[in-house]
């Protein structure tokens, strides 16, 4: 016999929106179940029902934005901290791509809530996303997110033909085994990591395991994006057409 489940939580798990944008939607009325306007917080359903949201709130997430942003070395993805600035202090017009062939001018109003999805070491550089949309944050950072991301990580050491299985599949961080990776040579002293996941200095952490030091990592794709020429410091907006 199905249970019930919260209807924010349904929303979440089909990628409608995230949690905190369902509830503001629900105590707008903006969403619908079976066709009835739901009126509560907490209102269960059965996971079968049909939850559709009304054209306000697709208008309302149509607003939101995403960005790309190339994230220098020296810069934290989040909060500031230790007297760091955070990577969002980038994200201003005087630093926007001159290739940027988004439909938007860039507003104020675009740096409300925007976060990044993911995050980036301070001695890391390369593709970052700040967003507004929960289902996009959910797509890249959630716990079932299955979106690759690339990166080209410049080593100092000797790495044996056993040293790059193990980066491929084999390896634990806190006792916690890691997902299977796709690792190589890209040229003699720089490697090719491929991750489905991103635990915190993940890559530098797994290569001092193989006796590795990493001297330089940068993130080139998330998905089916990448980082293609987008200058270090500059952004650019999601296009309307991309998707990861």
């Amino acid at each position: 016999m199905e249970e019930k489940t919260r209807v924010s939580k349904l929303m979440a798990a089909q990628g409608l929106c995230s949690r905190r944008e369902a509830d503001a939607y629900i105590e707008r009325g903006w969403v619908s179940v079976d066709g009835v306007v739901v009126k509560e917080l907490g209102t269960r359903i059965l996971p079968h029902q049909k939850i559709t949201l009304s054209p306000a709130a697709a208008a309302r997430q149509h607003e939101r934005v995403t960005v790309l942003l190339n994230k220098p070395v020296g810069y934290v993805s989040a909060q500031a901290e230790a007297g760091y600035k955070p990577a969002v202090v980038l994200f201003c017009p005087g630093n926007r791509f001159a290739g940027d062939r988004a439909p938007l001018r860039f507003e104020p109003a675009h740096l409300r809530g925007l976060a990044p999805a993911g995050r980036l070491d301070i001695d890391s550089t390369g593709l970052l996303v700040l967003t507004q949309d929960g289902r996009i944050a959910r797509q890249l950072i959630g716990a079932d997110s299955a979106i690759e991301k690339e990166y080209l990580v410049r080593v100092e050491g000797s790495l044996s033909a056993q040293g790059v299985a193990l980066l491929n599949h084999g390896l634990a961080l806190d006792g916690v085994q890691l997902k299977p990776a796709k690792v190589g040579w890209q040229n003699d002293d720089q490697l090719r990591f491929v991750l489905q996941e991103g635990r915190k200095r993940q890559i530098r952490r797994m290569c001092e395991l193989v006796g590795l030091r990493v001297t330089g990592l940068k993130r080139v794709r998330i998905g089916r994006l990448r980082l293609g020429d987008l200058p270090v410091g500059q952004w650019r907006y999601l296009g309307p057409e991309e998707r990861f």
